[in-house]
């Protein structure tokens, strides 16, 4: 199983703009959409990859326990779906009813905003405060396919307590480690190669 580490994208960084289709509902979902929230949180993850399997119900109960809390999150697919059919919009729309997401999962197409996150693997996750300044950047936990840690969220679980409680954010953070971004020959980002 290949691994590929995180960007791990400055902090401080303002949040990339995006604006895409949530197959699930045939709505379009743009970052203003979250502009009340006092913390967003930006995923990209994909169906078929073993390290978002390993986390992926955890993940939908962090972000339904976290929703309540002021946290916003958003999940996008960026993988390329035509060599990948199991990252294709229906089944994105297929996943995100399944595990019940109380999140937009979303298809970015383009690739375009996955290249604006310098995203490099699934999963891959980025927290932002309220004024969308990067705040923390990297893995869920220490659990990995195989490695018989419990899945908890406890790295990000931590960011987002004391981003919530108007606390500072540890600046020591790991990076994730997933399955690559599956690029669209040709479209490979400079940050990646």
């Amino acid at each position: 199983m290949a691994q590929t580490p995180s960007t791990m994208l400055p902090l401080a960084t303002l949040a990339p703009n995006f604006n895409l289709p949530e197959p699930a509902t045939g709505k379009t979902v743009a970052l203003a959409d979250f502009q009340d929230s006092p913390a967003l949180l930006v995923m990209f993850i994909s169906n078929h990859c073993p390290f978002v399997k390993h986390i992926r119900a955890d993940l939908a109960r962090f972000a339904a326990d976290y929703r309540a809390k002021g946290l916003a999150s958003v999940a996008i697919g960026a993988n390329d779906a035509a060599n990948y059919p199991d990252d294709s919009p229906a089944r994105i729309a297929e996943e995100a009813k399944a595990l019940g997401f109380s999140f937009p999962y979303l298809y970015d197409e383009s690739q375009a905003v996955a290249k604006a996150y310098r995203a490099a693997c699934t999963p891959d996750f980025f927290l932002f405060d309220a004024n969308r300044k990067l705040v923390y950047r990297g893995q869920f936990d220490d659990s990995r396919p195989g490695n018989a840690i419990p899945v908890t969220g406890a790295d990000l679980r931590a960011a987002v307590d004391a981003l919530l409680a108007g606390q500072p954010v540890a600046p020591e953070q790991k990076p994730s480690i997933g399955c690559n971004i599956k690029w669209k020959a040709g479209n490979e980002p400079d940050y990646y190669k």
